[in-house]
């Protein structure tokens, strides 16, 4: 890895960490900056890197760093919320190989949040359901789990996904994107001759 791809790296991991500990009141809720961050690492960093410094985030949490939002510790595979953050990681490889499938945009960029958000929903309710009702006793149906894990969470976890849409984007303009090595310029049918060519995109 280079210096950048690791400063970079490090600075998602404390950005999600601190994403944690920022609580956003709404109504009877409190939403995080977590999932917001996340969705921004697989964006700039891009899939690989991007799972990697979700994934090492994660790893610090199970190693007993209290990174998570009720500590950390191996026991946190019992919470019935740890689906999320292994789909976080998920989340990120997604979000950061739908965004790099042509030049990024902001439809682009959306919609491979969009699908991160899904994927995400995919792990993190089902893990929910079965440790509630299989682990630690504490039972919930199915279809109420998807009511409140998923439906009432789309509409402010898809304005996260326009947030950082937009600002990944932002990003993108400015040069900050991570570069990944499957990412190449369109090819030149005129030969090239004493000059070098440069790729100039992003990692997610």
């Amino acid at each position: 890895m280079k210096l950048r791809e690791v400063i970079l790296c490090g600075l998602f991991i404390a950005l999600i960490t601190v994403g944690t500990f920022v609580r956003i009141p709404v109504g009877t809720d409190v939403y995080t900056l977590q999932f917001l961050f996340t969705l921004l690492a697989g964006l700039m960093l891009g899939a690989r890197l991007g799972a990697l410094a979700i994934g090492t985030y994660v790893l610090m949490g199970l190693v007993g760093i209290p990174v998570f939002a009720s500590g950390g510790g191996p026991a946190y595979v019992l919470q019935p919320t740890f689906g999320y953050l292994v789909g976080f990681i998920l989340q990120g490889w997604v979000t950061g190989a739908l965004a790099r499938r042509g030049v990024p945009t902001f439809r682009r960029a959306l919609a491979a949040c969009a699908a991160g958000m899904v994927v995400l929903y995919a792990l993190g309710i089902p893990y929910f359901y079965f440790i509630s009702n299989y682990i630690i006793d504490a039972p919930i149906g199915f279809w109420v789990a998807v009511w409140y894990c998923g439906v009432l969470q789309v509409l402010p976890d898809f304005l996260l996904c326009v947030a950082a849409a937009y600002a990944g984007i932002r990003l993108y303009k400015a040069g900050l994107w991570i570069r990944e090595t499957q990412e190449t310029q369109p090819r030149s049918t005129a030969p090239v001759q004493g000059a070098a060519v440069h790729a100039n995109r992003m990692d997610v």
